[in-house]
């Protein structure tokens, strides 16, 4: 069974996306990003299978429902939902353990690091100390350049509009690498220029 999680500061920021798709699943929040954090995720979407023990079996992957912004990052959403399908059907598409781990992106120190600035700078924002959570944002950012969840999940954080122009600076910048685009070919553009 899918289980979604948003990565919001409090449910009405994903409610009517939530509420558009009209789930058939649990679709939870973290507003803390634990889930980020235990299974180093670095953009959203993000997707990891995990089967019925509990065990990984496809790690992070940036692949997509639908193919409404499919013009912006270059993945078709058909290849992707029907090896889901496959793995639901009969398992198919789930990765030998050496395989997971091959593909599996860990924390580096400096990942590692960058989360807890970005902690320290959402606990000071909420301290109404903003002047001090800039930089402990801007330190996280720079701890990690590729981290999506922490750049442009800090922008509605610190009040920016996480699909304004600081977000399309970050685009124009790279985004995160997911290793397992080479198991998922799913690109079926080149990315539109921003």
């Amino acid at each position: 069974m899918p289980i979604t999680v948003a990565l919001d500061q409090n449910a009405d920021e994903p409610r009517p996306f939530v509420e558009r798709a009209r789930p058939t699943h649990p679709s939870l929040l973290d507003t803390e990003h634990r889930v980020a954090e235990l299974y180093h995720i670095v953009n959203v979407p993000t997707l990891i299978w995990i089967d019925a023990r509990g065990v990984i079996v496809r790690p992070q992957d940036n692949q997509f429902g639908s193919d409404v912004f499919t013009q912006f990052h270059g993945k078709a959403s058909g290849p992707y939902l029907e090896l889901v399908r496959a793995w639901v059907r009969d398992g198919s598409g789930a990765l030998a353990p050496d395989e997971v781990r091959r593909y599996q992106q860990l924390p580096s120190a400096e990942s590692q690091l960058a989360r807890a600035e970005r902690a320290l700078a959402w606990e000071l924002q909420r301290a109404g100390r903003s002047e001090a959570a800039a930089r402990h944002f801007a330190r996280a950012g720079e701890l990690a350049p590729r981290d999506w969840t922490i750049r442009r999940g800090s922008l509605p954080i610190q009040g920016k509009n996480p699909f304004g122009p600081d977000f399309f600076e970050l685009a124009r910048q790279g985004g995160a690498e997911f290793p397992m685009d080479e198991v998922t070919p799913t690109r079926v553009a080149p990315r539109a220029k921003l």
